[in-house]
């Protein structure tokens, strides 16, 4: 019985990290695009990793295997065998696409609606939230206990007993 649970707990293992390894993310980098030196090319490889391809879906040019992409890889490589620092590779490669090729762009005054417009959403939406349930619990609260109509006066109840005698 332990033997058993003991293969059925490995073979769970064995699946499990198979399955990880291949969802692991693959990336797009070719052979002849690496670097020699190692240092240049973990640089390369971060600054690609932050940077989203343009004619992709919300993926990195590491990711990525569209020739623009492959491109933007050779330039980013070409920027720092150059000497460029990392924030000069980027500001090259925004000038050169704009923004957009920021994964995560800088906040600006130009972008700063787009950073506060979920913040707002929440904000306005508790503020609706609290002003109708509030409303609500004032209404409930000022509800009246009975009628409101005012008591009959002699006349008609003397009339209403004529009716309903009738």
């Amino acid at each position: 019985m332990f033997r058993m649970l003991r293969s059925r707990a490995s073979l769970t293992a064995v699946a499990l990290l198979t399955t990880l390894s291949l969802a692991a993310p693959v990336g797009a980098v070719e052979p002849e695009e690496i670097l020699a030196d190692p240092a240049l090319e973990t640089r390369a490889r971060e600054i690609s990793k932050d940077l989203r391809c343009v004619v992709c879906q919300n993926q990195s040019i590491d990711e990525s295997d569209a020739s623009i992409a492959a491109d933007m890889r050779k330039l980013v490589r070409v920027r720092l065998e150059a000497g460029d620092s990392d924030d000069e590779v980027r500001e090259v490669l925004v000038s050169s696409y704009g923004e957009y090729v920021l994964l995560t762009p800088k906040f600006s005054i130009s972008n700063a609606f787009i950073w506060g417009a979920p913040f707002a959403a929440l904000l306005i939406g508790g503020l609706w939230y609290l002003r109708r349930t509030g409303r609500a619990a004032v209404v409930v609260a000022e509800a009246p206990a009975g009628p409101v109509a005012p008591p009959l006066s002699d006349e008609e109840k003397a009339r209403l007993e004529k009716v309903l005698k009738s």
